[in-house]
């Protein structure tokens, strides 16, 4: 009997011991809740110094992880598994998560800090009274170039990237909305276009930019670029940024022709553990001086109104990432194409990555 005791009683031990070896396997996979708020975002996308700020006024732990790609975001949390408390997705993603039930509607009563943000980034088409989304950053798409090494362009026209003079000395950002953009941009098109006509003749034309193409990368691009290994790069502005204070001789400059204007907001996605959480980080996030120093860490346009009076004169006043409303109500901001069409654009974009090889 005292033997059975002592088998029931070590089952019991090893049972419990389990139990907590799984709850902090869980909680590293981003299983949160509780001291627990589990974040996902792009990647170098906030000051990591400030989530340790975060922590230590919370007392709440966070588990970071990043994507490359709405795509890619939206995938993993429709598929659950792992647990995010926060994600912060661009203004197309955020249509379409609101449309598959992906997101919690938002209490703006828990957010005092929401006043700080410019009123002209609030209410979008992609999410009207931002009722499931607050902004995080904001910026476009355009050209990063050399001027020392590209001769008389001044990349005021996407065409001028087809020039031969050129040959294996672009740059492209790993993006098909942006690569499809451009392409359809050059054309007088739309970047939300899906005309069949329209995007095959888009392709056809990316197709004749490839003996120009040198590569089409990641977030290396922007080391790339700043050290000189390519005089040209299609490029996010935030990232524009970070490259020209790498290389003062470099430019940036979005092509008349248009472009996009995009938005990344906070959400918190409808598996969300820590609610509570999220919503501390997300005013933490909306201060001023928080998102000052986040702004001139990451590179991109804060849409914070009080934050922007913060910053020095040499990032606010640079109308190249902070471009005049005459500028921004010219370019677009990506539609959410629904599922087939974005898949479309996603394959086009892949045929011409193969055409390259």
């Amino acid at each position: 009997m005292k033997q059975l005791a002592r088998l029931f009683a070590a089952v019991l031990v090893i049972s419990f011991a389990l139990m907590y070896v799984t709850y902090r396997l869980n909680a590293s996979e981003g299983y949160s809740g509780g001291n627990t708020l589990t974040i996902y975002n792009w990647g170098d996308y906030i000051d990591p110094d400030l989530i340790s700020e975060f922590e230590e006024k919370t007392g709440i732990t966070v588990i970071y992880q990043t994507f490359d790609s709405n795509e890619a975001m939206m995938t993993k949390i429709e598929q659950g598994g792992t647990t995010f408390d926060i994600s912060i997705p661009s203004d197309y993603a955020i249509s379409k998560m609101k449309e598959d039930g992906s997101l919690i509607p938002l209490d703006h009563s828990k957010l005092p800090n929401l006043s700080n943000i410019d009123p002209r980034f609030m209410d979008l088409p992609f999410d009207k009274g931002n009722a499931y989304s607050i902004p995080y950053f904001w910026g476009t798409v355009g050209i990063v170039y050399n001027p020392e090494l590209v001769g008389d362009h001044k990349f005021t026209s996407w065409d001028e990237l087809w020039d031969p003079a050129l040959h294996n000395d672009i740059l492209l950002v790993d993006g098909a909305r942006e690569v499809m953009g451009m392409g359809l941009n050059s054309l007088g098109y739309s970047l939300n276009d899906t005309n069949e006509d329209h995007l095959q003749e888009a392709k056809r034309k990316l197709n004749e930019l490839t003996p120009n193409v040198k590569a089409i990368v990641g977030d290396e691009i922007k080391m790339l670029l700043a050290n000189e290994e390519a005089s040209v790069g299609l490029v996010w502005s935030g990232d524009a940024a970070e490259i020209l204070s790498e290389n003062e001789k470099l430019d940036y400059v979005v092509p008349q022709e248009g472009s996009n204007v995009w938005f990344d907001n906070m959400v918190i996605p409808k598996t969300a553990k820590n609610i509570e959480g999220a919503y501390a980080f997300m005013n933490f996030m909306l201060d001023p001086e928080i998102a000052e120093r986040n702004a001139e860490y990451v590179g991109y346009s804060t849409p914070n109104a009080e934050a922007l009076k913060l910053l020095p004169e040499d990032i606010s006043g640079d109308e190249r990432f902070y471009p005049s409303p005459e500028l921004t109500d010219k370019l677009e901001v990506y539609d959410n194409l629904g599922k087939r069409m974005l898949a479309h654009y996603n394959e086009l974009f892949l045929e011409f990555k193969m055409h390259r090889k």
